[in-house]
């Protein structure tokens, strides 16, 4: 059997590079979250207004133009979309809503545990009852529709947006005496690795993410549906190679006390996670294979991608996002929305006979 395959190579590869990121500059246990760098890049263009939340983050953009350059060579560059493009987006949404209440996507929660975080076991076990709840409906019938097939330049829309933010972040260009975008001067969205570090690990990762369709929730779905550990080795390999990557940088603090950007409260970790699970499940895989899947020119991840942002917007512009300190008086509210969202999509979408 073969143990060195592209989910291990893709998973190892985000183990290694998020800690170094982190060791440059990228918050704690944060050096390559989707959710969280997509909060940051929101901010950055000012959906919101929380200062230190805002930096337009070049992983994400090295993420979907490395898939570009991966799709493209591989002759996997295939536009598609117009699948529910509402019931996306709300899907995204209230993903986005459920990852800042538990601070961080999928790939942060192993990257936290890879760093010792005890708090983020909660989180995962709780993505993976989301999981479960995605497969539940999937084999009573659920199903968004199928994408159509599209033309080149509508595939491309996508990542010439990243272009244009790129373009953006380098020049930091002004419109008149504004900026055209927003950079933290503290907190989270003021710490950062270099730009052309944080760049250049995104395009690896995107290369090596669309190679090997590395994806949290598919490696959940796979082994239940399926017995297949072909992804989840490449989710044990994130965790084992963050562990060991932080441990040599000296970044690696096990214990549930005095984690970076992270809370104890359990049930909460637990719940808005299953939200995750839910909505990412439902909705086609976790944020970082929405964002590798825009690079392939699909256009229903683009609008996934794009709920959250809008949730992003809303978790800080409202107040529905947690903090170290604990979550929000708001925060029962949100998940019971979010699940009967969740509820309705998965009851009202059904596969063609």
């Amino acid at each position: 059997m073969k143990i060195l395959t592209w989910p291990v190579v893709a998973g190892a590869a985000l183990g290694i590079v998020a800690p170094l990121l982190t060791y440059n500059g990228n918050p704690g246990n944060m050096g390559f979250c989707a959710a969280c760098f997509l909060r940051d890049t929101a901010g950055s263009l000012g959906l919101h207004h929380a200062a230190p939340l805002q930096y337009l983050r070049p992983e994400l953009i090295g993420l979907v133009l490395g898939a570009l350059a991966s799709a493209f060579l591989s002759k996997e560059f295939k536009p598609r979309g117009g699948s529910a493009p509402l019931a996306r987006i709300s899907l995204g949404f209230f993903a986005m809503l459920g990852a800042l209440i538990f601070l961080g996507c999928p790939w942060r929660a192993y990257l936290r545990l890879g760093g010792g975080d005890l708090t983020a076991i909660a989180g995962i076990v709780g993505l993976f009852a989301g999981v479960l709840g995605g497969i539940f409906f999937a084999n009573r019938g659920f199903s968004l529709g199928k994408s159509k097939e599209q033309s080149q330049s509508s595939g491309l829309i996508g990542p010439i947006f990243a272009v244009i933010l790129l373009v953006l972040a380098l020049t930091q260009f002004k419109f008149g005496e504004n900026l055209a975008i927003y950079t933290s001067e503290k907190g989270p969205g003021a710490q950062h690795a270099a730009i052309w570090m944080s760049l250049a690990g995104g395009l690896l990762l995107g290369v090596l993410m669309q190679k090997s369709r590395f994806c949290t929730i598919g490696a959940f779905r796979n082994v239940v549906l399926f017995r297949d550990a072909h992804l989840l080795n490449g989710v044990i390999a994130l965790i084992v190679f963050a562990a060991i990557t932080n441990a040599l940088l000296g970044q690696f603090n096990l214990g549930f006390e005095k984690q970076p950007i992270a809370h104890n409260d359990y049930l909460y970790n637990f719940l808005s996670m299953a939200l995750c699970g839910l909505c990412f499940s439902l909705g086609g895989g976790c944020p970082g294979k929405q964002l590798v899947n825009i690079g392939e020119g699909n256009n229903d991840s683009a609008l996934f991608v794009l709920g959250m942002l809008l949730g992003a917007a809303a978790a800080h512009n409202f107040g529905f996002a947690a903090a170290p300190t604990g979550v929000p008086i708001f925060t029962p509210y949100v998940l019971i929305v979010g699940f009967v969202v969740c509820l309705y999509i998965a009851l009202t979408n059904k596969s063609e006979a």
